[in-house]
């Protein structure tokens, strides 16, 4: 199963608290000055320490390095599945492909046992 067919598995149920987003297609109507300024608010509350307010923008302005940073901070704190979450966001596969590799191995045990 390649990524894309993880990601269609995984849109297509609905997950609480919103594991996966259902789109990652950010908001259409920012102007790019406006997705520049709020990327910088962005990366100086990440820098602060304030996770939550970071992703939020992240996620409003489609920035796919900052989800990426957001999805490493999670993987820190070994929160593999929100880690996936903002890698799938981030379309940043090469970070996603060991998370799903780890849950493949992970279920192949529990089918095994």
């Amino acid at each position: 199963m390649n990524t894309d067919d993880y990601k269609q598995v995984v849109r297509s149920h609905e997950i609480p608290d919103g594991f996966i987003k259902v789109t990652d297609r950010p908001i259409g109507t920012l102007t790019s000055e406006q997705k520049v300024t709020l990327n910088r608010k962005g990366n100086v509350l990440f820098n602060e320490g304030k996770l939550d307010e970071a992703r939020r923008i992240f996620i409003t302005t489609g920035y796919s390095d900052g989800l990426t940073r957001v999805g490493d901070a999670y993987g820190k704190k070994n929160e593999s599945l929100t880690a996936l979450k903002y890698y799938v966001l981030a379309n940043n596969a090469r970070r996603a492909e060991p998370l799903y590799e780890k849950l493949a191995d992970i279920v192949s045990v529990m089918l095994h046992a």
